[in-house]
């Protein structure tokens, strides 16, 4: 990217904390402009599963080494609070026990809170979903929070995130629909049962473009204004994604639909 850009996305990784642990993690994009949560410091090569190994090129994240004897690592394989995307090594163990010491610390001292809705099961009722699933662009993504939360990742002129929704009262809305899972097929499909869906395919395709680049309306048509946060869309995928499968609308959908 060049030096005079405004957006540093590309050049730098976000600095975030795991939901899950409270630990640091650091935000890069992928190729495909997927968001991938990484270990903060580098390991070496040695001791990481080829499978697990990352690293980085101008900023953009890659599902593989380098050929350096140093590497990168997803946080979800050390993550004490998941199970391991990969056979790890004693070293990775190693570091796995310090991450779980460091939530212990985190939690005791009150600087961390560990939310019980990221387990929620599929059988969660109707509640609103922690994490929905958005249709759009003829694609199904897992949001990073209830659409109502969905914050605009533009920058402002004073160099801050925009604090507008990308739900926006003047702008068109998407349907809660029940929709099928679309489950893949084989011995590890789930039955394809009917889920809340927050379906925008039927907006002209200009609004599921801005939802995709989760903007407000008026960063939407503002194109001098650069991307300040990744956006937080994750493709869902009915097998990895079991936990956040709800098998009824929201409440509040629900009644909105009965008084009409």
């Amino acid at each position: 990217m060049a030096g005079p850009s405004p957006s540093r996305l590309l050049r730098a990784g976000q600095s975030s904390r795991c939901r899950q642990c409270g630990n640091r993690t650091v935000l890069h994009q992928r190729a495909d402009q997927r968001p991938i949560a990484l270990h903060p410091t580098e390991l070496a090569t040695v001791h990481v599963p080829e499978p697990c190994r990352w690293h980085l090129a101008s900023g953009i994240a890659y599902p593989h080494g380098d050929g350096s004897p140093w590497c990168r690592i997803p946080h979800a394989v050390l993550c004490p609070r998941r199970t391991p995307l990969c056979r790890t090594s004693p070293c990775l163990e190693a570091l796995r026990r310090q991450l779980a010491v460091r939530t212990r610390r985190l939690t005791d001292a009150g600087a961390f809170t560990f939310d019980p809705t990221l387990t929620n099961s599929p059988a969660t009722g109707a509640a609103n979903p922690i994490r929905p699933v958005v249709q759009m662009l003829l694609c199904r993504y897992l949001a990073a929070s209830p659409v109502e939360q969905l914050r605009c990742v533009a920058r402002t002129r004073h160099r801050h995130r925009c604090t507008q929704p990308v739900l926006a009262p003047t702008a068109p809305a998407g349907i809660w629909r029940l929709l099928p899972t679309g489950s893949r097929r084989g011995q590890l499909a789930l039955p394809d049962v009917l889920m809340a869906v927050y379906d925008l395919v039927h907006l002209p395709y200009s609004e599921q473009l801005r939802w995709r680049a989760q903007r407000c309306p008026r960063h939407a048509v503002t194109s001098g204004a650069a991307d300040l946060a990744l956006a937080g869309w994750q493709p869902f995928h009915p097998l990895v994604h079991t936990g956040h499968i709800h098998t009824d609308v929201p409440r509040h959908e629900a009644r909105r639909g009965r008084g009409r």
